[in-house]
């Protein structure tokens, strides 16, 4: 029973103390030295408990004790280890949305529950820590199994399948592949995951999505969902992004984003297009460029609200630290203009 032995090894630790064996006072009202015993006396019990719950491969009751003194590593340590099991739900629960192993919780939630859970999971993703290998694992899936899907149905009409698992080796010369509105993918899935790529830096994993854009450019106009600026074409356009993140035309993609800051009624685009172009010049340390787009269109924003770097993070990273003091100085901003000055 090993609450039981948590609740007498405090029990022990009170009588050591002097203190009442049932606790009957808040930590904070005892002597600084006996709190501090006291404190290293239950780390001690919690630790021992959750180790012995750990031993009986139950992560789910050890969890509490280590959560108590703030202790992740031991559960992400052995959550690591878990593959499948019957009570999969509460694992998953303390490795991604508790944040203890997100990594590993993702893949949990691929493995038992499939794409469409993983997707919906990943929009909650818990901050960055192990997010690009998570998308990685989602790519990964997603393009795997359009491939055997594809190679499944050439396999059925041409009795055999090609060895490639590239998508565009796949469908060239293959237009009856989309006849009749024909798709090998929930295309909500295809364009949730090509969307989530712009943040990928893996080279192979970018290559993966581009492919999934190849993809999506040959499904019938049934399948063509415009989205929002400055993605309105969503396969053309994450695939010009793509393209450029990997080497490939990139003075075009930088003209075909420019173009897009003019494109349509003002009020509907918004700021997105801008800060797309400034994302993708960063990306590819283009910084003054993004720094004249930044201060074209976006520099009355608030810089918390951006989802690219803001004009001064632009001067830092280019090293304009004339430019950084200048803006520092116009917008008031004492500690930036101190830190252009400390490094000019």
């Amino acid at each position: 029973d090993y609450p039981r032995l948590f609740e007498a090894r405090l029990m022990k630790k009170r009588h050591e103390l002097g203190l009442p064996l049932i606790q009957i006072d808040q930590l904070e009202d005892l002597p600084n030295d006996v709190r501090r015993t006291y404190e290293e006396g239950f780390i001690q019990a919690a630790r021992e408990v959750g180790n012995l719950f750990l031993a009986d491969g139950n992560v789910q009751r050890a969890w509490p004790y280590f959560r108590a003194i703030g202790e992740t590593a031991p559960i992400a340590a052995a959550i690591e280890q878990i593959e499948s099991q019957e009570e999969i739900a509460p694992i998953i629960e303390i490795a991604f949305h508790e944040g203890v192993h997100p990594r590993k919780g993702f893949e949990l939630i691929l493995s038992n529950y499939g794409i469409c859970r993983a997707i919906t999971s990943f929009h909650q993703y818990p901050g960055r820590n192990g997010r690009e290998e998570c998308l990685r694992l989602l790519i990964r899936r997603v393009h795997g199994d359009l491939v055997e899907n594809l190679q499944r149905t050439i396999s059925r009409n041409e009795g055999q399948a090609p060895e490639t698992r590239s998508i565009p080796e796949l469908i060239a010369g293959r237009d009856w592949l989309f006849e009749g509105n024909s798709y090998y993918l929930d295309t909500s899935h295809v364009v949730s995951v090509i969307q989530f790529s712009l943040e990928l830096n893996d080279r192979e994993t970018l290559a993966l999505g581009l492919e999934l854009t190849e993809y999506g450019s040959h499904l019938s106009s049934l399948f063509q969902y415009r989205g929002d600026p400055p993605f309105q074409n969503v396969y053309l356009d994450h695939g010009i992004y793509l393209r450029a993140l990997l080497g490939e035309g990139v003075e075009e993609a930088i003209r075909h984003f420019r173009n897009k800051l003019t494109e349509g009624d003002p009020s509907a685009r918004g700021s997105e297009p801008a800060q797309v172009l400034v994302r993708l010049l960063a990306r590819l340390e283009r910084y003054a460029e993004a720094i004249e787009v930044s201060l074209e269109h976006l520099h009355p924003l608030d810089p918390t609200q951006l989802a690219c770097p803001s004009v001064l993070q632009l001067c830092q990273l280019a090293g304009d630290y004339t430019q950084l003091m200048k803006l520092a100085r116009e917008q008031g901003d004492l500690l930036s203009f101190a830190a252009g000055v400390l490094q000019t």
